[in-house]
């Protein structure tokens, strides 16, 4: 039997799943990720793959999905928010250790890809996915494979300053990544709990916060639609210098069903010449898109 494993290297999990030829699942397994150590993870990953082969009984590929990028110049990792992998050739000290070739990509260009595959942007030529869970990022498929770019940056758009800056907004936070008010500070679960903290004085979570929301609490609906007001004058972006054929939204985040009603009037209000007709479309796997990507970053007749 002809099986692909896919891995999502997390920041505090490693999870790994079995597929057979036709995409059905065979079997999954979930370790702790060895933070700052990262001869511990690349250990951790080649034992997650090893086990799956040993309990589906078969050998198969592995790709993995990576919190960063392989820059392919160099082969090494960059812009990768588990530091520890910075500066690292993760793709070639996996391929050493396993004994056979595997690949690595950006997480949401696996979510990109697997979304793009059989998902929620089957069908769609060029689809661009987002993460908005603790962090934010963007990954791009064309023709249903992943777009990194000569530098690894394709699809970085949570890296980008947040546009269209209100008083209230300026100057931002400083970003993990060094800069100043990047999308990621404001768009993801992180960033709706830190405006909501600012603005009231209140802490909570990010569900707490949408739970008292829909319970019709007048701050937490007002940090929602700030929410919304970013995430659309962001994505606004995207339409204006990729304007791609689909939008797929992952991460926790995700699953607020009212973005799909209001994000894309919003959107028209910031995009150039007003009215788009891109589709935003929820991911279809959910959770799995990421591990179910990076085992579809070998194509079938490589299995």
């Amino acid at each position: 039997m002809s099986i692909r494993i896919g891995i999502d290297l997390g920041g505090t999990k490693i999870e790994g799943r079995a597929f057979d030829e036709h995409g059905h699942e065979l079997d999954r397994l979930r370790v702790a990720t060895p933070r700052e150590d990262y001869p511990g993870t690349i250990e951790a990953i080649v034992d997650v793959a090893h086990s799956l082969e040993v309990r589906v009984g078969s050998k198969g590929t592995v790709g993995v999905g990576i919190p960063g990028s392989v820059v392919r110049s160099t082969g090494l990792v960059k812009n990768a928010n588990s530091t520890w992998l910075n500066g690292r050739a993760i793709e070639v000290d996996l391929t050493k250790r396993m004994g056979r070739e595997v690949r690595c990509a950006n997480d949401a260009n696996c979510l990109a890809v697997s979304e793009a595959t059989d998902g929620a942007g089957a069908g769609y030529a060029v689809v661009f996915g987002v993460i908005i869970g603790t962090g934010c990022g963007g990954g791009l498929a064309i023709n249903g494979h992943v777009h990194n770019g000569p530098n690894g940056l394709a699809g970085e758009w949570g890296h980008n300053p947040l546009p269209r800056q209100t008083a209230a907004e300026w100057p931002g936070p400083v970003c993990y990544c060094g800069k100043l008010s990047c999308i990621e500070m404001w768009c993801c679960g992180t960033g709706l709990e830190r405006d909501f903290r600012t603005v009231t004085g209140k802490t909570l979570r990010g569900p707490e916060i949408v739970a008292a929301s829909v319970a019709g609490d007048a701050d937490a609906e007002a940090a929602i639609v700030r929410f919304e007001d970013r995430l659309a004058k962001s994505l606004a972006t995207i339409y204006n210098s990729l304007d791609p054929d689909c939008i797929v939204l992952g991460g926790g985040l995700s699953q607020l069903d009212r973005l799909y009603t209001n994000l894309p009037p919003l959107i028209s209000t910031y995009t150039f010449g007003g009215p788009v007709e891109t589709p935003i479309k929820k991911a279809v796997h959910g959770d799995a898109s990421g591990v179910r990507g990076a085992a579809w970053l070998w194509p079938s007749a490589a299995v």
